[in-house]
């Protein structure tokens, strides 16, 4: 019982948080909705070109977009942690006897509530725009979203204890997730793409999420893409975890 009342308190102070400064609430989401409005109209020509995915521009471009904001909204999470750390609540807060595992989930549990709650909104605006979509897929495709938000933001929390800067934070952050974006279909679908650059994505976790998604949009749940990025996320999750568990374990030491 313990362990759920820190868990309840860290989290419930996280969302206050939250609320009190929501613009970076309108922040993470507003790239997306640009992209959505601006950006996949450019698609519908191209949903003609052999290659390009079936369902249309929206439902190829919609998943796509969840990615996204899965990716870059938790990745800087960890900005919030620095803010803390900075403000000596964090240190205050790993003397009490509140559980460690408590205080990341805590944390973690305050930014797939955001990211669930912004990919539902992405989606409610790309209905009316013609995205079609497998309710049950979408059910699914939420579950790879809160796997996408723990892994970065598990590694963003851990970046957070190491770096304490946000500007550091910020130049790792871009460097290492400009080539995932490129490299995973998000804007354009890897079909298209030379073969060079299909063998290099070959290797990135969020290609196969990108085409998992977008397979579960339709509601075709036998494309081999979901089981591969399922077991790519679930131990990209496991290391990240533990990675960030270590990560406060060590700065109460």
């Amino acid at each position: 019982m313990k362990f759920f009342k820190d868990l309840g308190s860290i989290f419930v102070r996280n969302v206050k948080g939250s609320l009190r400064n929501p613009v970076w609430l309108f922040v993470g989401f507003f790239q997306p909705i640009l992209y959505l409005l601006l950006f996949a109209p450019l698609l519908k020509n191209l949903s003609v070109v052999p290659g390009f995915p079936q369902g249309g521009a929206y439902t190829v471009f919609t998943p796509g977009l969840l990615v996204m904001l899965a990716l870059f909204g938790s990745a800087y999470a960890g900005f919030t942690l620095v803010d803390h750390i900075r403000q000596g609540f964090l240190e205050r807060l790993l003397v009490t006897p509140a559980s460690r595992l408590a205080i990341l989930l805590g944390y973690l549990l305050r930014d797939v509530v955001t990211l669930l709650i912004q990919s539902l909104i992405v989606v409610l605006i790309a209905l009316p725009l013609g995205l079609k979509v497998s309710p049950t897929g979408l059910l699914v495709t939420f579950g790879f979203m809160i796997l996408t938000a723990v892994l970065t933001a598990t590694c963003s929390y851990s970046l957070a204890m190491v770096l304490k800067r946000e500007d550091s934070m910020a130049s790792v952050i871009n460097i290492v997730t400009t080539p995932l974006l490129l490299l995973s279909g998000i804007t354009l679908p890897l079909t298209l793409a030379p073969t060079i650059i299909k063998s290099i994505a070959s290797v990135n976790p969020f290609a196969y999420e990108v085409t998992a998604t977008r397979s579960l949009f339709l509601g075709n749940f036998s494309d081999s893409a979901i089981p591969i990025a399922l077991v790519f996320l679930g131990v990209l999750v496991v290391l990240s975890f533990w990675w960030a568990t270590r990560s406060f374990r060590k700065a109460a030491a």
